[in-house]
């Protein structure tokens, strides 16, 4: 497919839409500047018209130095019974001072008569009205035909009419849009294979996800002879979602052979769905095509091995082509290879024989046998495999500690002291927490920041606990995830018990000694150098 493509985002409206989403003025500028840098060809900023928020995005956007996309703004056709020059929702649009906008008309005679409650021919007057005032203002016009898969299942000739009212008022696209999502691949594509004999102008599509088949739909519209398509970051929508921009992009620039964005550009893919996300406050799904933790992510032991000699064995494109990184996971059933995989990182070489290899392959079934899950905890597995070869260096020893719970005018007050010794020195101490986890993390970094200050840019920023035999009741053993972050880089420990403050101890001395032994590493290269 050699022809060119216009990527249009609407996460800032449609995706904006999304139940928990709310962008305050800055957050949809910071998107914007974010969406830009993708190579995106349009941005639609939404309804300048919906809210005073909108208004003051439309004035600060202004401001913004893109350097790929044009803005738009989106509204509908005029209202029944007036004159598009009185609209005031035309009439926000136009002092949104964006060279696009975007209006959307009813497509389907079903919802002319019971949504509307206009005529058919009222309708096509307010399309045809609408664009040509648009256009007199000196807009560039994409009209979004609403519904129109289901206007045309039910009365093509007449979603036909509406796409000629549009067209022949001086709209640049007609963009088709399935807007409940239910349309299938095969009828979209015949559909638009027949709009097309009888429509000159580009179309666009704009489909929905409500059938899981939003990104195939796209695609297939693009195969069809559309030139736009639309969709949003990371599936924002409506119901199920839209179209989903962040798997469509590295489908059309590396399945179809689009050059719709650059190759640095793809690169940063998924950093900039994982920007929009945390501005979202919404979290990527793990399995998300290309960009997901676990699209590269491989388990079972013959994959590993496969993919240790040829990446191409497993994986359809490369990880680093879209920003994200293979993953050669640590458990019971990945064998002996990620093991290597693992030692090699940490500059050791095992092969498939050696005893070392085989003990740790041994150890990992063991502990994971008993609940510990090293596929989430690889920090905690680094340590066992020091620990292991001999090459552990204890950074400290405990000599003991104890958790307080009380209740103190109304409210819960944990407090734990704690006894450790570094190098034959001992240092007691005590904190508070708001509960008995966070005052032992408290206590042990308090004890131990005299002797490890970097312990100081440590901050726990995830904490999970799992019921590992649910049947046992109040003695079931736990499992307790702690994830912790300093100024580089993030790691996970784990601990299993069946007390869960012994979990915690276990994940939390874990994590220490990992800041302390990534420390010792930094040291040793900069010596080196």
């Amino acid at each position: 497919m050699s022809r060119s493509i216009i990527l249009y985002d609407t996460t800032l409206r449609d995706g904006a839409q999304t139940e928990g989403i709310s962008f305050s003025v800055d957050d949809k500028l910071r998107v914007t500047a974010r969406i830009d840098q993708l190579g995106v060809h349009v941005i639609e900023g939404g309804w300048p018209s919906a809210s005073p928020k909108e208004l003051e995005f439309f004035q600060r956007v202004r401001k913004l130095k893109l350097r790929h996309a044009v803005m738009a703004a989106f509204g509908s056709t005029r209202r029944p019974g007036i004159a598009a020059s009185d609209d005031a929702n035309l009439n926000a649009l136009i002092r949104a001072k964006t060279p696009i906008v975007t209006i959307f008309g009813k497509t389907w005679d079903l919802h002319v008569r019971e949504a509307l409650r206009v005529s058919l021919d009222e309708n096509l007057k307010m399309i045809a009205d609408s664009v040509a005032y648009l256009k007199r203002k000196g807009r560039e016009v994409v009209y979004d035909a609403e519904h129109f898969f289901d206007g045309y299942r039910s009365n093509p000739e007449y979603a036909l009419k509406t796409l000629e009212a549009a067209a022949e008022s001086g709209c640049s696209t007609i963009a088709l849009c399935d807007t409940n999502g239910g349309t299938l691949t095969s009828e979209l594509a015949r559909v638009i294979t027949e709009v097309r004999r009888s429509m000159r102008l580009p179309l666009g599509i704009h489909v929905h996800n409500d059938a899981g088949l939003a990104v195939a739909n796209s695609l297939a519209a693009m195969e069809a002879g559309c030139v736009q398509v639309q969709g949003t970051i990371n599936g924002y929508g409506e119901r199920c979602g839209n179209a989903d921009l962040v798997t469509i992009i590295p489908n059309l620039k590396l399945k179809m052979g689009v050059s719709c964005v650059s190759d640095r550009q793809l690169a940063d893919l998924a950093q900039i769905s994982r920007f929009v996300a945390d501005v979202a406050n919404m979290r990527v799904s793990e399995t998300h095509p290309y960009i997901g933790s676990s699209a590269f992510a491989h388990k079972g032991g013959i994959h590993i091995n496969a993919v240790m000699k040829n990446p191409k064995t497993y994986e359809h494109v490369s990880p680093e082509r879209v920003g994200n990184e293979r993953r050669l996971l640590l458990s019971e059933l990945s064998g002996k290879s990620s093991i290597m995989h693992r030692a090699s990182r940490m500059r050791l070489h095992l092969t498939k024989e050696t005893p070392e290899t085989k003990a740790l392959h041994q150890q990992l079934q063991q502990l994971e046998h008993q609940g510990y899950h090293f596929e989430a905890a690889e920090a905690s597995f680094e340590l066992v495999m020091h620990r292991m070869l001999k090459q552990h260096r204890r950074f400290f020893d405990l000599e003991g500690f104890r958790v307080i719970i009380e209740k103190r005018s109304g409210k819960l007050v944990s407090e734990a002291t704690i006894k450790v010794s570094v190098d034959g020195v001992s240092e007691h101490t005590a904190a508070e927490g708001d509960g008995p986890v966070n005052a032992l993390d408290n206590a042990l970094r308090k004890a131990l920041e005299p002797f490890y200050p970097s312990i100081r840019q440590v901050h726990l920023s995830d904490f999970k606990v799992r019921v590992l035999n649910e049947r046992a009741g109040t003695a079931a053993r736990v499992r307790v995830l702690i994830e912790c972050r300093d100024a580089v880089d993030a790691w996970t420990t784990v601990g299993v018990s069946e007390n869960v403050i012994e979990a915690s101890w276990q994940a939390l001395v874990d994590s220490v000694e990992y800041k302390l032994l990534k420390d010792q590493r930094r040291r040793g290269r900069r010596s080196r150098a």
